[in-house]
Protein backbone atom coordinates (compact mmCIF):
# COMPACT_ATOMS: atom_id res chain seq x y z
CA UNK A 1 0.00 0.00 0.00
CA UNK A 2 1.28 3.72 -0.68
CA UNK A 3 2.55 5.82 1.91
CA UNK A 4 0.64 8.48 2.22
CA UNK A 5 3.18 11.03 3.60
CA UNK A 6 5.51 10.05 1.43
CA UNK A 7 2.63 10.58 -1.74
CA UNK A 8 1.67 14.16 -0.50
CA UNK A 9 5.26 15.53 -0.03
CA UNK A 10 6.13 14.10 -3.29
CA UNK A 11 2.82 15.75 -4.71
CA UNK A 12 3.49 19.10 -3.17
CA UNK A 13 7.25 19.02 -4.66
CA UNK A 14 5.62 17.89 -7.97
CA UNK A 15 3.47 21.04 -7.89
CA UNK A 16 6.53 23.39 -6.94
CA UNK A 17 8.56 22.31 -9.33
CA UNK A 18 6.23 22.10 -11.70
CA UNK A 19 4.10 25.26 -11.51
CA UNK A 20 1.54 25.15 -14.37
CA UNK A 21 1.55 28.63 -16.15
CA UNK A 22 -1.27 30.90 -17.87
CA UNK A 23 -1.12 29.48 -21.02
CA UNK A 24 -0.04 26.04 -20.10
CA UNK A 25 -3.62 25.99 -18.15
CA UNK A 26 -6.02 27.37 -21.20
CA UNK A 27 -4.20 24.55 -23.66
CA UNK A 28 -5.43 21.72 -20.97
CA UNK A 29 -8.47 23.42 -21.19
CA UNK A 30 -9.00 23.64 -24.26
CA UNK A 31 -7.45 19.57 -24.68
CA UNK A 32 -10.13 18.49 -22.26
CA UNK A 33 -12.89 20.44 -24.24
CA UNK A 34 -11.94 18.78 -27.47
CA UNK A 35 -11.25 15.30 -25.98
CA UNK A 36 -14.82 15.28 -24.51
CA UNK A 37 -16.42 16.67 -27.13
CA UNK A 38 -16.22 13.54 -28.76
CA UNK A 39 -18.36 11.40 -26.69
CA UNK A 40 -21.00 13.59 -28.52
CA UNK A 41 -20.79 14.03 -31.80
CA UNK A 42 -22.93 10.63 -32.96
CA UNK A 43 -26.08 11.98 -31.27
CA UNK A 44 -27.53 15.16 -33.51
CA UNK A 45 -26.50 12.92 -36.49
CA UNK A 46 -27.63 9.71 -35.47
CA UNK A 47 -30.59 9.96 -38.01
CA UNK A 48 -28.18 10.68 -40.74
CA UNK A 49 -25.49 7.54 -39.68
CA UNK A 50 -28.86 4.99 -39.52
CA UNK A 51 -30.04 6.32 -42.97
CA UNK A 52 -26.32 5.81 -44.21
CA UNK A 53 -26.31 2.27 -43.57
CA UNK A 54 -29.84 1.05 -44.80
CA UNK A 55 -31.75 1.84 -41.18
CA UNK A 56 -29.42 -1.09 -39.68
CA UNK A 57 -30.39 -2.11 -36.26
CA UNK A 58 -26.70 -2.35 -34.81
CA UNK A 59 -26.19 1.79 -36.30
CA UNK A 60 -28.58 2.76 -33.64
CA UNK A 61 -26.13 1.42 -30.69
CA UNK A 62 -23.38 3.39 -32.14
CA UNK A 63 -24.04 6.33 -28.43
CA UNK A 64 -24.46 3.09 -26.81
CA UNK A 65 -20.74 1.77 -28.12
CA UNK A 66 -19.47 5.62 -26.89
CA UNK A 67 -20.75 5.36 -24.00
CA UNK A 68 -19.60 1.87 -23.12
CA UNK A 69 -16.29 2.44 -24.24
CA UNK A 70 -15.82 5.74 -22.11
CA UNK A 71 -17.02 3.73 -18.55
CA UNK A 72 -14.33 0.74 -19.99
CA UNK A 73 -11.66 3.76 -20.50
CA UNK A 74 -12.62 5.26 -16.76
CA UNK A 75 -12.47 1.89 -14.88
CA UNK A 76 -9.71 0.67 -17.07
CA UNK A 77 -7.30 3.80 -17.95
CA UNK A 78 -8.12 6.33 -15.39
CA UNK A 79 -6.55 4.73 -12.16
CA UNK A 80 -3.07 4.36 -14.97
CA UNK A 81 -2.89 8.05 -13.83
CA UNK A 82 -1.83 7.72 -10.45
CA UNK A 83 0.75 4.90 -12.06
CA UNK A 84 2.52 6.16 -14.73
CA UNK A 85 4.05 9.33 -16.62
CA UNK A 86 0.83 11.06 -17.47
CA UNK A 87 2.76 13.23 -19.50
CA UNK A 88 3.39 10.22 -21.80
CA UNK A 89 -0.15 8.59 -21.36
CA UNK A 90 -2.32 11.69 -22.43
CA UNK A 91 -0.41 12.12 -25.88
CA UNK A 92 -0.79 8.89 -26.33
CA UNK A 93 -4.23 8.36 -25.31
CA UNK A 94 -5.17 12.04 -27.85
CA UNK A 95 -3.36 10.12 -30.55
CA UNK A 96 -4.71 6.73 -30.23
CA UNK A 97 -8.03 8.94 -30.23
CA UNK A 98 -7.07 10.21 -33.50
CA UNK A 99 -6.89 7.33 -35.05
CA UNK A 100 -10.03 5.98 -33.69
CA UNK A 101 -12.08 9.03 -34.87
CA UNK A 102 -10.37 7.85 -38.63
CA UNK A 103 -11.62 4.76 -38.62
CA UNK A 104 -15.14 5.93 -37.75
CA UNK A 105 -14.73 8.46 -40.72
CA UNK A 106 -13.62 5.56 -42.82
CA UNK A 107 -16.02 2.94 -41.32
CA UNK A 108 -17.89 0.61 -44.40
CA UNK A 109 -19.99 -1.38 -42.10
CA UNK A 110 -22.21 0.06 -38.88
CA UNK A 111 -20.80 -2.81 -36.93
CA UNK A 112 -16.95 -1.15 -37.59
CA UNK A 113 -18.19 2.12 -36.51
CA UNK A 114 -19.67 0.60 -33.50
CA UNK A 115 -16.07 -1.15 -32.78
CA UNK A 116 -14.37 2.55 -33.40
CA UNK A 117 -17.05 4.11 -31.31
CA UNK A 118 -15.65 1.96 -28.31
CA UNK A 119 -12.35 3.30 -28.77
CA UNK A 120 -13.23 7.11 -29.52
CA UNK A 121 -15.22 6.47 -25.90
CA UNK A 122 -12.31 4.88 -23.82
CA UNK A 123 -9.46 7.30 -25.66
CA UNK A 124 -11.37 10.24 -24.68
CA UNK A 125 -11.39 9.53 -20.88
CA UNK A 126 -8.05 11.80 -21.59
CA UNK A 127 -10.27 14.95 -20.07
CA UNK A 128 -10.20 13.12 -16.61
CA UNK A 129 -6.45 12.59 -16.81
CA UNK A 130 -5.92 16.40 -17.81
CA UNK A 131 -8.11 17.85 -14.62
CA UNK A 132 -6.14 15.55 -11.95
CA UNK A 133 -2.74 16.22 -13.32
CA UNK A 134 -3.69 20.27 -13.59
CA UNK A 135 -4.80 20.24 -9.85
CA UNK A 136 -1.68 18.48 -9.03
CA UNK A 137 0.77 20.88 -11.00
CA UNK A 138 -1.43 24.27 -9.13
CA UNK A 139 0.12 25.92 -6.04
CA UNK A 140 -2.36 24.66 -3.05
CA UNK A 141 -4.56 28.38 -2.90
CA UNK A 142 -4.80 28.21 -6.60
CA UNK A 143 -5.97 24.74 -6.67
CA UNK A 144 -9.51 25.57 -7.00
CA UNK A 145 -9.28 28.38 -9.63
CA UNK A 146 -7.26 25.92 -11.68
CA UNK A 147 -9.57 22.50 -11.67
CA UNK A 148 -12.64 25.10 -12.35
CA UNK A 149 -10.41 26.62 -15.77
CA UNK A 150 -9.90 23.12 -16.95
CA UNK A 151 -13.20 22.23 -16.22
CA UNK A 152 -15.11 25.21 -18.32
CA UNK A 153 -13.10 24.04 -21.17
CA UNK A 154 -14.46 20.44 -20.79
CA UNK A 155 -17.73 21.85 -20.52
CA UNK A 156 -17.69 23.43 -23.44
CA UNK A 157 -16.59 20.79 -25.64
CA UNK A 158 -19.47 19.03 -23.91
CA UNK A 159 -21.62 21.92 -24.89
CA UNK A 160 -20.92 22.53 -28.48
CA UNK A 161 -19.86 19.37 -29.74
CA UNK A 162 -23.17 18.51 -30.25
CA UNK A 163 -24.03 22.28 -31.88
CA UNK A 164 -21.01 21.51 -34.53
CA UNK A 165 -21.77 17.87 -34.99
CA UNK A 166 -25.38 18.84 -36.22
CA UNK A 167 -24.32 21.52 -38.05
CA UNK A 168 -21.69 19.45 -39.87
CA UNK A 169 -23.64 16.23 -40.48
CA UNK A 170 -26.80 18.53 -42.03
CA UNK A 171 -24.62 20.23 -44.75
CA UNK A 172 -21.39 17.91 -45.40
CA UNK A 173 -22.13 14.46 -43.96
CA UNK A 174 -21.54 12.52 -40.29
CA UNK A 175 -18.41 10.79 -41.60
CA UNK A 176 -16.84 14.45 -42.36
CA UNK A 177 -17.94 15.50 -38.85
CA UNK A 178 -15.79 12.54 -37.94
CA UNK A 179 -12.28 13.91 -40.19
CA UNK A 180 -12.60 17.25 -38.50
CA UNK A 181 -12.23 15.45 -35.25
CA UNK A 182 -9.21 13.76 -35.98
CA UNK A 183 -6.65 16.99 -36.67
CA UNK A 184 -8.24 18.35 -33.68
CA UNK A 185 -7.24 15.41 -31.88
CA UNK A 186 -3.71 15.97 -33.30
CA UNK A 187 -3.44 19.58 -32.37
CA UNK A 188 -4.87 18.64 -28.72
CA UNK A 189 -2.21 16.20 -28.80
CA UNK A 190 0.50 19.10 -30.36
CA UNK A 191 -0.70 21.35 -27.61
CA UNK A 192 0.36 18.79 -24.35
CA UNK A 193 3.63 17.97 -26.05
CA UNK A 194 4.47 21.60 -25.54
CA UNK A 195 2.90 22.74 -22.74
CA UNK A 196 2.54 19.39 -20.23
CA UNK A 197 6.02 19.33 -17.55
CA UNK A 198 7.67 15.50 -17.23
CA UNK A 199 5.80 13.89 -14.67
CA UNK A 200 7.16 10.63 -12.39
CA UNK A 201 4.14 8.57 -10.68
CA UNK A 202 4.11 9.17 -6.99
CA UNK A 203 1.92 6.16 -6.20
CA UNK A 204 3.87 3.00 -5.32
CA UNK A 205 0.71 0.99 -6.42
CA UNK A 206 0.82 -1.73 -8.64
CA UNK A 207 -2.23 -1.71 -11.27
CA UNK A 208 -3.49 -4.83 -9.96
CA UNK A 209 -3.59 -3.13 -6.41
CA UNK A 210 -5.43 -0.05 -7.62
CA UNK A 211 -8.06 -1.92 -9.95
CA UNK A 212 -8.44 -4.23 -6.67
CA UNK A 213 -8.72 -1.15 -4.33
CA UNK A 214 -11.80 -0.03 -6.38
CA UNK A 215 -13.80 -2.68 -5.06
CA UNK A 216 -12.70 -2.37 -1.36
CA UNK A 217 -13.68 1.42 -1.71
CA UNK A 218 -17.42 0.17 -3.10
CA UNK A 219 -17.73 -2.62 -0.17
CA UNK A 220 -16.46 0.19 2.56
CA UNK A 221 -18.33 3.36 1.22
CA UNK A 222 -22.65 3.10 1.52
CA UNK A 223 -22.55 6.49 0.76
CA UNK A 224 -20.56 5.77 -2.84
CA UNK A 225 -22.55 3.27 -3.37
CA UNK A 226 -26.17 4.86 -3.45
CA UNK A 227 -24.47 8.08 -4.65
CA UNK A 228 -23.33 5.83 -7.87
CA UNK A 229 -26.37 4.36 -8.18
CA UNK A 230 -28.29 7.51 -7.88
CA UNK A 231 -26.57 9.25 -10.58
CA UNK A 232 -26.40 6.35 -12.77
CA UNK A 233 -30.08 5.90 -12.99
CA UNK A 234 -29.97 10.29 -13.60
CA UNK A 235 -27.43 9.92 -16.33
CA UNK A 236 -29.23 7.34 -17.99
CA UNK A 237 -32.67 9.26 -17.99
CA UNK A 238 -30.09 11.95 -19.91
CA UNK A 239 -28.53 10.12 -22.36
CA UNK A 240 -31.67 8.62 -23.41
CA UNK A 241 -33.02 12.04 -24.24
CA UNK A 242 -29.99 13.11 -26.19
CA UNK A 243 -30.09 9.66 -28.08
CA UNK A 244 -32.93 9.77 -29.52
CA UNK A 245 -33.50 13.96 -29.89
CA UNK A 246 -32.70 13.81 -33.17
CA UNK A 247 -34.77 10.97 -34.14
CA UNK A 248 -37.70 12.41 -32.83
CA UNK A 249 -37.21 15.86 -34.28
CA UNK A 250 -36.67 14.48 -37.82
CA UNK A 251 -39.99 12.46 -37.61
CA UNK A 252 -43.27 13.95 -39.65
CA UNK A 253 -44.28 15.95 -36.17
CA UNK A 254 -41.35 18.39 -36.66
CA UNK A 255 -39.45 17.47 -39.75
CA UNK A 256 -36.33 19.31 -38.62
CA UNK A 257 -32.61 18.72 -39.07
CA UNK A 258 -29.44 17.47 -37.15
CA UNK A 259 -28.48 20.88 -37.29
CA UNK A 260 -31.57 21.92 -35.06
CA UNK A 261 -30.78 18.95 -32.73
CA UNK A 262 -27.74 20.01 -32.12
CA UNK A 263 -28.82 23.68 -31.35
CA UNK A 264 -30.50 22.23 -28.51
CA UNK A 265 -26.83 21.65 -26.50
CA UNK A 266 -26.80 25.47 -26.32
CA UNK A 267 -30.44 25.97 -25.17
CA UNK A 268 -28.85 23.29 -22.78
CA UNK A 269 -26.26 25.61 -21.24
CA UNK A 270 -28.73 26.99 -19.33
CA UNK A 271 -29.13 24.22 -17.27
CA UNK A 272 -25.44 23.56 -17.07
CA UNK A 273 -24.66 26.92 -16.02
CA UNK A 274 -27.18 27.69 -13.90
CA UNK A 275 -24.83 24.56 -11.78
CA UNK A 276 -23.26 26.69 -9.39
CA UNK A 277 -26.73 27.90 -7.84
CA UNK A 278 -26.48 24.18 -6.65
CA UNK A 279 -23.72 24.59 -4.98
CA UNK A 280 -24.35 27.48 -3.35
CA UNK A 281 -27.70 25.23 -2.31
CA UNK A 282 -25.96 22.66 -1.00
CA UNK A 283 -23.86 24.93 1.80
CA UNK A 284 -26.74 25.90 2.82
CA UNK A 285 -28.95 22.77 2.80
CA UNK A 286 -26.58 20.10 2.50
CA UNK A 287 -25.34 17.73 -0.79
CA UNK A 288 -28.39 15.64 0.07
CA UNK A 289 -30.74 18.12 -0.33
CA UNK A 290 -29.68 18.77 -3.90
CA UNK A 291 -29.73 15.30 -4.67
CA UNK A 292 -33.46 14.85 -3.98
CA UNK A 293 -33.84 18.04 -6.05
CA UNK A 294 -31.83 16.65 -8.94
CA UNK A 295 -33.76 13.70 -9.35
CA UNK A 296 -37.28 15.58 -9.08
CA UNK A 297 -36.26 18.20 -11.44
CA UNK A 298 -35.39 14.91 -13.82
CA UNK A 299 -38.98 13.52 -13.29
CA UNK A 300 -40.23 16.93 -13.90
CA UNK A 301 -38.44 17.39 -17.28
CA UNK A 302 -39.96 14.12 -18.68
CA UNK A 303 -43.16 14.85 -17.57
CA UNK A 304 -42.50 18.10 -19.64
CA UNK A 305 -41.12 16.04 -22.71
CA UNK A 306 -44.13 13.83 -22.54
CA UNK A 307 -47.37 15.84 -21.98
CA UNK A 308 -46.43 18.79 -23.86
CA UNK A 309 -45.34 17.20 -27.31
CA UNK A 310 -43.87 20.82 -28.85
CA UNK A 311 -40.74 22.65 -29.40
CA UNK A 312 -41.01 24.98 -26.52
CA UNK A 313 -41.91 22.20 -24.20
CA UNK A 314 -38.87 20.53 -25.44
CA UNK A 315 -35.96 24.09 -24.43
CA UNK A 316 -37.95 23.66 -21.19
CA UNK A 317 -37.66 20.44 -20.50
CA UNK A 318 -34.10 20.17 -21.16
CA UNK A 319 -33.11 23.22 -19.25
CA UNK A 320 -34.95 21.18 -16.60
CA UNK A 321 -33.14 18.07 -17.36
CA UNK A 322 -29.80 19.46 -17.60
CA UNK A 323 -30.37 21.79 -14.43
CA UNK A 324 -31.20 18.87 -12.70
CA UNK A 325 -28.36 16.32 -13.59
CA UNK A 326 -25.92 18.35 -13.28
CA UNK A 327 -27.26 19.60 -9.57
CA UNK A 328 -26.95 16.27 -8.79
CA UNK A 329 -24.18 15.45 -10.23
CA UNK A 330 -21.99 18.18 -7.94
CA UNK A 331 -23.67 17.09 -4.99
CA UNK A 332 -22.86 13.45 -5.14
CA UNK A 333 -19.47 14.34 -6.32
CA UNK A 334 -19.31 16.78 -2.85
CA UNK A 335 -20.75 13.51 -0.69
CA UNK A 336 -18.25 10.70 -2.02
CA UNK A 337 -14.85 13.70 -2.23
CA UNK A 338 -15.57 13.68 1.56
CA UNK A 339 -15.33 9.60 2.03
CA UNK A 340 -11.43 9.38 1.94
CA UNK A 341 -9.30 12.24 0.83
CA UNK A 342 -6.50 9.66 -0.04
CA UNK A 343 -8.30 7.97 -2.52
CA UNK A 344 -10.06 10.36 -4.04
CA UNK A 345 -9.11 9.32 -7.68
CA UNK A 346 -10.20 6.07 -7.11
CA UNK A 347 -13.73 7.57 -5.65
CA UNK A 348 -13.96 9.16 -9.04
CA UNK A 349 -13.37 5.96 -11.29
CA UNK A 350 -15.76 4.20 -9.30
CA UNK A 351 -18.51 7.05 -9.45
CA UNK A 352 -18.00 8.03 -13.15
CA UNK A 353 -17.51 4.46 -14.36
CA UNK A 354 -20.71 3.20 -12.87
CA UNK A 355 -22.26 7.00 -13.82
CA UNK A 356 -21.24 6.29 -17.46
CA UNK A 357 -22.34 2.37 -17.86
CA UNK A 358 -25.91 4.06 -16.66
CA UNK A 359 -25.62 6.57 -19.41
CA UNK A 360 -24.69 3.67 -21.69
CA UNK A 361 -27.73 1.76 -20.81
CA UNK A 362 -29.76 4.57 -20.94
CA UNK A 363 -28.54 4.94 -25.07
CA UNK A 364 -29.49 1.24 -25.35
CA UNK A 365 -32.91 1.03 -23.60
CA UNK A 366 -33.43 4.49 -25.24
CA UNK A 367 -33.20 2.95 -28.97
CA UNK A 368 -35.38 0.45 -27.92
CA UNK A 369 -38.10 2.50 -26.24
CA UNK A 370 -37.90 4.15 -29.82
CA UNK A 371 -38.58 1.46 -31.51
CA UNK A 372 -41.24 0.37 -29.53
CA UNK A 373 -43.32 3.04 -28.75
CA UNK A 374 -41.67 6.14 -30.13
CA UNK A 375 -41.16 9.58 -28.15
CA UNK A 376 -44.23 8.00 -25.63
CA UNK A 377 -42.54 5.20 -24.75
CA UNK A 378 -38.75 7.22 -24.20
CA UNK A 379 -40.55 9.36 -22.21
CA UNK A 380 -42.00 6.96 -19.97
CA UNK A 381 -38.30 5.41 -19.98
CA UNK A 382 -37.00 8.34 -18.82
CA UNK A 383 -39.14 9.25 -16.24
CA UNK A 384 -38.93 5.84 -14.72
CA UNK A 385 -35.51 6.46 -14.23
CA UNK A 386 -35.92 9.31 -12.67
CA UNK A 387 -38.18 7.41 -10.48
CA UNK A 388 -35.94 4.71 -9.94
CA UNK A 389 -32.73 7.31 -8.27
CA UNK A 390 -35.64 9.03 -6.13
CA UNK A 391 -36.33 5.43 -4.66
CA UNK A 392 -32.69 5.04 -4.55
CA UNK A 393 -31.94 7.90 -2.68
CA UNK A 394 -35.46 6.81 -0.10
CA UNK A 395 -34.14 3.72 0.43
CA UNK A 396 -30.28 4.99 1.38
CA UNK A 397 -31.81 7.93 3.48
CA UNK A 398 -33.74 5.06 5.64
CA UNK A 399 -31.07 3.12 6.41
CA UNK A 400 -28.25 5.46 6.84
CA UNK A 401 -28.61 9.18 8.65
CA UNK A 402 -27.99 12.03 5.73
CA UNK A 403 -26.74 14.25 8.42
CA UNK A 404 -24.00 12.28 8.48
CA UNK A 405 -22.01 12.56 4.83
CA UNK A 406 -19.52 9.34 5.10
CA UNK A 407 -22.68 7.38 5.22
Amino acid sequence: MENTGQIQAGAARTAHDDAIGQSALLAMAVAGGIAVANIYYNQPMLGLIEADFGQQPIAGMVPTATQLGYALGLFLLLPLGDLVNRRRMIIGQLVVLAAALALAALAPTAWTLVAASVIVGACSTVAQQIVPFAASLAAPEKRGATIGTVMAGVLSGILFSRTLSGFVGVHAGWREMFWIGVPLALFAAGLMFAVLPHHRPISTLRYHQAIRSLGQLWKRHPALRAATTIQAFLFASFTAFWTILALYLAGSKFQLGADVAGLFGIVGAVGIFAAPLAGRIADRRGPHFVVWMGAGLTIAAWLIFGVWASVAALVIGVIVLDFGIQSALISNQHIIYALDADARSRLNTVFMTGMFLGGAAGSALATLAWGEGGWLFVSLLGAALGIAAFSVKIFHHRRHSPAVVGH
